[in-house]
């Protein structure tokens, strides 16, 4: 038997919707006075009506409530203090939009990409099939890709949209064949490399009694930066702003004038909490980064975009071309919270009502944990939690406190530490690599270590489940040789070039110590003078032997420095390297502690 395909199965869920509410006004229009303006009333005969657009990204498969800062979101409260208040889950996501979604029959929801990839174990161990499933059930309408749904290629991310099992594994329930996305993800600026074509659809229309809303989904056009080079073989990544107006124009043409671009590309908003004004003291100055300047050149054709990426929140406006405001926002990540942004559309003129001084309002809402649960999300997590508690609740070491790795504003992350010393541990000795130095890029470094899980495992255990959440790409380690001048433009490389605008500061393994000058500028914010290794100034002329994983030895993350490395040698996997780590340095009685993190020196 073989699964309905999913642009079908759209169609058909649009079609049984839009069937329900046609009877639906039928009976309001015959229990309503004639002439009465009911807040009941459907609109179909309204010159405007209310379109919700719901809309969340960068979920990285968290189906199960982040643990530690992950799973937390900034709220500033009345008197300015700031509170951390739990948010996330599918559960919980669910029910907040079946909620929200409640006396709006013109109600749309939308992702902007990293649904999937960098997941926890539940749902990475079966290769993300638990969070498409999800998906389905939440009523996802579309969805752009994110740089993530490139992590195991172009054929999983088609078997993603399509369905059938796994190549290599199989299906991994008995009587179950994994059936695909419901909704279609968009990929308008992802092209194979031969053919010029987009390698899944560039837009979609959602139509509801007239109602015509164009989306078209983009992922950063420096993908192939940020994914294994396996990931993105043979595709081209193209320039976000000329791919969004290239198909504006041509749903244009269609006759669709209300478009929505879903984009994985985002922005830094200058506070922290999710209430932020990003628009204080003018429409956009509270928010920098690559978004603004995307948002700036965008066909005014396009009505409001929904971004993603840097896992921030913020509603903003910022002017289009012609100077009309213009909604961006993002619902940070892991589902903790999502966007309600009403778009007026106009009947006589099939657009979205934009002027000068209004724009479509949004505002971002916290999934709280103390609303009911969705009890068909529970039974889902449930069911796959069952299939993968064998793997899942092994025990692998023990903490005595939270080590951070993602919550903290400071560069260098205790959980980072951590993680380097695993890959210096397992690579130093000679026959393995004889490393003598480890790296490990922030953007690896999925979650925190919890003290208090919210599995029943324990206080201070550490389950394999959850080391595989804070690595779960299992990228393979690598040592190669590279001089002292290659290790200093390597630390300098974070903070220039490519990385000069949004640093990436890598976790260094013990022995390694430098200054971070924040006072200076690009590449002299890492002075050569301060670069030590074992107390001793790091010679230019000398080779040293230096471990990473496979991401970053190929250059990824911007660091070019890496490709010059020579006498490569494959170690172990990163997260067999941290498990082992845990192992020998922890137990039920001397748990591990957090590291110090005072290998770097940061001068502000």
């Amino acid at each position: 038997m073989h699964a309905t395909p999913p642009r079908k199965r759209l169609a058909r869920r649009l079609t049984a919707t839009t069937a329900v509410l046609a009877a639906t006004a039928g009976v309001l229009s015959a229990a309503t006075p004639a002439g009465a303006d009911s807040a009941r009333d459907l609109g179909h005969h309204k010159r405007t009506v209310d379109v919700q657009l719901l809309s969340f990204n960068d979920l990285h498969g968290n189906l199960e409530p982040p643990q530690g800062s992950s799973g937390t979101v900034t709220e500033t409260q009345a008197d300015g203090t700031k509170k951390a208040v739990p948010a996330g889950g599918v559960e919980y996501l669910a029910s907040s939009l079946r909620s929200a979604r409640k006396g709006h029959p013109y109600s749309v929801t939308a992702a902007a990409g990293d649904l999937i990839g960098a997941s926890p174990l539940m749902t990475g161990l079966f290769h993300d099939e638990p969070t498409i499933e999800a998906m389905n059930k939440l009523g996802l309408d579309v969805t752009s890709v994110g740089n993530h749904e490139f992590d195991e290629g172009r054929a999983e991310l088609t078997r993603m949209q399509k369905g059938g099992c796994h190549p290599k594994e199989g299906c991994f329930e008995k009587g179950r064949k994994f059936r695909g996305a419901d909704f279609p993800y968009l990929a308008a600026n992802v092209t194979d490399e031969k053919t010029g074509r987009p390698i899944l659809k560039p837009y979609t229309v959602w139509k509801r009694n007239g109602v015509k809303i164009g989306f078209i989904g983009v992922t950063l056009e420096k993908t192939p930066g940020v994914v294994t080079a396996e990931g993105v073989k043979g595709l081209k990544f193209g320039d976000e702003v000329e791919t969004i107006n290239k198909y504006a124009k041509e749903l244009e043409r269609q006759g669709v004038k209300s478009i929505v671009a879903l984009v994985h590309e985002g922005g830094q908003p200058a506070s922290g909490s999710y209430n932020y004004d990003c628009d204080s003291p003018g429409p956009g100055d509270g928010i920098s980064g690559a978004i603004v300047d995307i948002a700036k050149k965008v066909t005014p054709q396009v009505d409001a975009l929904v971004t993603g990426h840097t896992h921030q929140a913020y509603a903003c406006t910022i002017p289009d071309p012609s100077g009309t405001p213009r909604t961006v926002t993002s619902a940070a990540s892991f589902g903790r919270l999502y966007t309600d942004t009403t778009l007026t559309y106009d009947r006589r003129t099939k657009d979205i009502v934009r002027t000068s001084v209004a724009s479509p309002r949004a505002a971002n809402h916290v999934v709280d944990r103390t609303q009911p649960k969705a009890a068909d999300m529970t039974a889902l997590i449930n069911r796959w939690n069952k299939l993968a508690a064998p793997v899942a609740n092994k025990p692998v070491g023990y903490i005595s406190a939270d080590i951070n790795g993602r919550g903290s504003e400071a560069y260098e992350k205790p959980l980072g530490d951590v993680l380097a010393d695993a890959q210096l541990e397992a690579l130093a000795p000679a026959d393995k690599g004889g490393a003598q130095i480890a790296f490990m890029n922030p953007g690896g470094i999925r979650s925190d270590l919890a003290h208090k899980a919210s599995g029943s495992e324990g206080d201070g255990v550490v389950t394999y489940g959850e080391a595989f959440t804070v690595q779960p790409f299992t990228n393979m380690t690598a040592t190669v040789d590279l001089t002292g001048a290659q290790v200093l433009a390597l630390l300098q490389q974070q903070v220039s070039g490519a990385n000069q605008a949004e640093p990436k500061i890598l976790q260094v393994s013990r022995g390694l110590t430098y200054t971070l000058d924040l006072t200076k500028t690009g590449a002299a914010r890492v002075d050569a003078a301060s670069v030590k290794l074992n107390g001793t100034a790091l010679d230019p002329a000398k080779t040293y032997r230096v471990a990473a994983n496979e991401f970053l030895v190929g250059g990824g993350d911007n660091f070019p420095a890496f490709k010059e490395g020579k006498n490569k040698r494959i170690g172990a996997s990163d997260l067999d390297a941290f498990t082992a780590y845990l192992t020998a340095h922890s137990s039920k009685t001397a748990p591990l502690a957090p590291p110090k993190a005072d290998r770097i020196t940061v001068v502000k």
